[in-house]
């Protein structure tokens, strides 16, 4: 089961985070590799601010500024992992860094 995991946290509360977070995350990496759970590492996020949502309705193109949901939390991050089921997924997502901080959603690929 090929899945995306979202990573989602509130932008200021990560600001705050400890340094020791991205250490955390390199063991969290180190672990997936070492149970054999084939992975793509994913990439932070700039922050929101920075993000511009595109919507077209008939030949007219509108862009605004910024996420298109104003949310407590917004989407700072992802990884792939490819596991057997949902309920290894679900260990691995709580396993992640992110989820003491903020939360992590799993999204299965849709089949090819």
């Amino acid at each position: 089961m090929r899945c995306m995991m979202l990573i989602h946290h509130d932008e200021a509360a990560l600001a705050k985070a400890p340094p020791s977070l991205w250490g955390d995350y390199a063991a969290f990496n180190e672990a997936i590799a070492k149970a054999g759970i084939s992975f793509q590492p994913g990439n932070r996020l700039q922050p929101s601010s920075a993000a511009s949502t595109v919507r077209v309705a008939g030949d007219k193109t509108a862009v605004l500024d910024g996420p298109y949901a104003d949310t407590k939390e917004q989407l700072a991050g992802y990884f792939m992992i490819d596991v057997p089921d949902l309920d290894q997924a679900i260990a691995w997502a709580a396993r992640c860094p992110s989820a003491r901080h903020g939360s992590i959603e799993i999204r299965p690929l849709a089949p090819a």
